[in-house]
């Protein structure tokens, strides 16, 4: 699929046709990761969106031996039932 690089303010821009964004399954506004590798642009969905985690990948990261533990907020404060 051919399309022109524009130049858009100081930078340039390509637009993405929807086909190619519904195959790669990258949505609009979505954060996507681009690098350049022996020639070619790569664009890919980002890990992190918008200040959000991935929940899995934070998952991950926990040591393998991890146990939560109980903690004791307390005595009620207000109307919620215990």
């Amino acid at each position: 699929m051919l399309v022109k690089l524009k130049k858009w303010g100081n930078s340039q821009g390509i637009r993405v046709p929807k086909a190619l964004l519904e195959e790669s399954q990258i949505s609009i506004d979505e954060s996507v990761d681009i690098s350049a590798k022996k020639g070619m642009i790569i664009i890919k969905p980002a890990s992190k969106v918008k200040g959000k985690y991935n929940l899995k990948d934070l998952i991950d990261q926990l040591p393998k031996d991890y146990k939560p533990d109980e903690i004791d907020w307390g005595t009620p404060a207000g109307k919620e039932a215990w």
